[in-house]
């Protein structure tokens, strides 16, 4: 019995790794075997709808809405407080560098101004006397020093001739940083005088206006804004939000396009000039703002439009493509079956159905760029003008 049981031993192993095999086998005969009814057996009875490889343009985009700005936007204020005067420009005036545009009443500033001019006249007038007290000083030391030689003064004398002098001689440097001090006042007074005239610091036009004549202006705590100036109306820019999942894919320098509810038949060419790495949250919605700039030679697009933009992230001119349908079809007698449509290799291919000889024959591909449309064929043995299969349809009995 123990020679039985040793020779049987060397059998079951083989059949165990046969019955493995023999399972693998029966899973691909039963893929190929559901092919197989399913092209032949139901060939008769069923339509495909196809489509054609073609080659084309595939163009990746990012498809967002902003709004319309100048490029350089330059507030005006003041600097000072007071009751705007006169105002000289409005909506659209065209201004340039130094014109003025407003003005605040100047009489408090210029009050200011007299009296700091008449404090450094009073300055300097004391100076002049101070000079001349210093030159006596100086001489009545002088005298007391040669008398004191002949003991004809006391020392006493002497050395109060030599403080006066002394003191003398200080009231001048007083004097002099008295001076310095009064046209410090009188240049800041001066300076504020002169911003009484609300001036545009650049060329441009004026966009936005928020002041009247009578009206009040505080300079306070806060600067206000009394007009707002577009630089340069012949090139805009827009302002556009994009998502944290579209972000990574534009760069400067892209190519760009969009419209406006103005003109919704044209479209604007722009280009990507700026990606700013500021993030901005709106309801746990993160967005960065990435800036478009387009020509406005003609002066269409306003301040403030919304702007529906359209960025090129990538692009193919003369691609091998297939329809985005192909990739998703899976014959029906072949839907549930495991690795129907994608190969087991790890390739990363995908396996897409050619109409050939009247019949579904698999095809496998490795896809590259995606517009949602279309989808590029990097590698596959496919040719423009295939058919590839994108549904099915049962046909129709004829009727009698």
């Amino acid at each position: 019995m123990i020679r039985s049981g040793s020779a049987a031993a060397p059998v079951v192993a083989p059949r165990r790794r046969l019955g493995g095999l023999a399972a693998a086998i029966l899973g691909a005969a039963l893929l190929a075997g559901a092919g197989l009814y399913w092209t032949m057996g139901r060939e008769s009875a069923t339509h495909y709808v196809t489509r054609q490889i073609s080659r084309g343009p595939i163009v990746r985009a990012v498809t967002t809405s902003g709004t319309v700005n100048p490029v350089i936007t330059v507030q005006i204020g003041t600097y000072v407080s007071g009751v705007i005067e006169a105002r000289y420009c409005d909506y659209n005036t065209q201004v340039k560098k130094g014109q003025i545009c407003a003005k605040v009443d100047p009489r408090p500033y210029q009050v200011v101004v007299d009296q700091d001019r008449a404090n450094l006249g009073v300055a300097r007038a004391q100076l002049v006397k101070d000079q001349a007290n210093l030159v006596y000083a100086q001489l009545a030391y002088d005298r007391n020093k040669r008398l004191a030689v002949t003991k004809a003064v006391s020392q006493d004398v002497l050395d109060a001739s030599k403080n006066a002098l002394d003191q003398a001689s200080a009231q001048i440097g007083l004097d002099q940083a008295t001076i310095a001090l009064q046209q410090a006042q009188l240049h800041a007074a001066e300076i504020n005088l002169g911003y009484t005239d609300i001036i545009s610091p650049v060329d441009g036009t004026i966009v936005t206006r928020a002041v009247e004549m009578g009206q009040t202006v505080a300079a306070s705590f806060q600067t206000p804004t009394l007009f707002l100036v577009g630089t340069d109306l012949t090139i805009m820019q827009v302002d556009t939000n994009v998502s944290e999942s579209d972000i990574g894919a534009i760069k400067p320098g892209d190519k760009a396009s969009f419209t406006v509810e103005s003109f919704p038949n044209r479209v604007f060419n722009a280009q990507v000039t700026e990606v700013r790495q500021s993030p901005q949250t709106i309801q746990n919605v993160v967005t960065y703002d990435v800036v478009v700039a387009a020509p406005n030679k003609d002066l269409s697009l306003k301040p403030g439009m919304t702007a529906t933009t359209r960025i090129i992230v990538d692009e193919r001119a003369d691609a091998l493509r297939l329809p985005d349908q192909g990739l998703r079809y899976v014959p029906g007698g072949l839907i549930g079956v495991p690795n129907a449509q994608t190969p087991p290799d790890g390739s990363g291919g995908v396996r897409v159905w050619v109409l050939r000889d009247g019949a579904p024959r698999p095809v496998i591909i490795v896809p590259g760029l995606d517009d949602d449309n279309y989808t590029e064929i990097v590698k596959g043995d496919l040719h423009p003008g295939d058919e590839i299969i994108i549904g099915e349809e049962a046909k129709k009995s004829a009727t009698p």
